[in-house]
């Protein structure tokens, strides 16, 4: 049997207290502290993965920095600390390991840790833009849109994972605006979606502009700062936020109760798994980079699948076909680190009917 492990770190200083009740009385300055001194530990054992092909189990392991710490402390300091979490992984049998959170973000995305290690290292993010597309498109349909006739924007179109949602999207709707601030790149992108798919996408390096007639959006720039504002989007519109650190403001949950902003999907896990650990989901379900590294697992596909920043389209949609051999599927979609359920998203269809009415 394959085992597989997948690295998780405290999100902030409250996240510690899942683990270590007694730490919720504590100072975040105290427990940030306390953190950097402490070597990675296993958080659970994961049991109950089973396809009708093999069957796995895994572990998950924290590093203990939290998000505000692997943004801000030396970046050497903290791709140490995550490979020696790895190093953990391989020492517990582990065959492949994944990385969560901002451990696929420190660096040159999963790179230097794969070289630092005997195991293959995968970041998840294949399979994670295979099923933001598909709960994008789910999305949209619930919110009333027909993906034909819906106006749909990619932003950060010219970059690796933007290029292939834009090259995977023209297969599916008839009005495509790419957003980038290199228009030569965007023009280029443009004529390979004709060539390729024979849609003519617009281009526009006005991403306001474009934003307030969107339907759809994508967003999945390298931007360090929040890029889209509540009033740059219209009544019903959906936003599906690709993008690490986000481009999406939490402004616009709070101030739009008229837009639907989602960061991806749910995945319902096969077999009767049981990961023996809140990470906050509904029983059964995980995190679409965690799925890959059991989708690998299950493959006894042993290889570094995803590393750094450079995705292809025929990686996306080759993860996307053993997740299915294997019975993974979409379950449902998330917000803000939050799951967010098909009967809150009618609420907001409605509100946005109102709001245009």
């Amino acid at each position: 049997m394959k085992n597989f492990a997948f690295i998780i770190h405290p999100l902030d200083c409250s996240d510690v207290a899942r683990k270590f009740y007694f730490t919720r009385y504590m100072p975040d300055a105290l427990i940030e502290r306390t953190l950097k001194l402490l070597p990675p530990i296993k958080i659970s054992a994961i049991t109950g993965i089973r396809s009708s092909e093999a069957e796995i189990e895994g572990s998950f392991i924290s590093c203990l920095l939290t998000a505000k710490q692997m943004k801000e402390l030396p970046q050497a300091f903290v791709l140490k600390k995550i490979i020696q979490a790895g190093q953990l992984a391989e020492k517990m049998g582990a065959d492949v390991v994944g990385l969560g959170a901002f451990t696929k973000v420190v660096g040159d995305a999963g790179i230097t840790v794969a070289k630092s290690l005997n195991i293959p290292v995968t970041t998840g993010n294949s399979y994670t833009v295979a099923i933001a597309l598909e709960g994008a498109k789910k999305a949209a349909q619930l919110m009333g849109h027909d993906l034909k006739k819906a106006r749909v924007t990619v932003v950060g179109a010219t970059g690796s994972i933007g290029s292939v949602c834009a090259l995977s999207l023209a297969r599916d709707v008839n009005n495509l605006t790419l957003v980038g601030r290199n228009e030569p790149k965007l023009h280029l992108l443009a004529d390979r979606i004709m060539y390729e798919t024979g849609l003519a996408a617009e281009v526009s390096s006005n991403m306001k502009a474009a934003l307030t007639k969107s339907d759809l959006v994508i967003t999945v720039t390298s931007s360090m700062d929040n890029i889209i504002q509540p009033e740059d989007l219209k009544p019903g519109a959906v936003v599906c936020d690709v993008a690490r650190p986000r481009d999406v403001s939490r402004r616009v949950i709070e101030e739009r109760d008229d837009v639907l902003v989602i960061e991806g999907g749910i995945v319902e896990v096969p077999g009767d798994v049981n990961f023996n650990f809140n990470f906050g989901f509904p029983p059964k379900t995980a995190y679409a980079c965690m799925a890959e590294t059991m989708i690998l697992a299950l493959e006894g596909k042993m290889e570094s699948y995803t590393l750094g920043r450079d995705l292809t389209l025929k990686q996306v949609e080759d993860i996307f076909r053993l997740g299915q051999k294997h019975g993974f599927k979409l379950a449902g979609f998330r917000s803000f680190e939050k799951p967010i359920s098909e009967e809150e998203i009618n609420l907001i269809k409605r509100r946005a009917i109102i709001k245009v009415s």
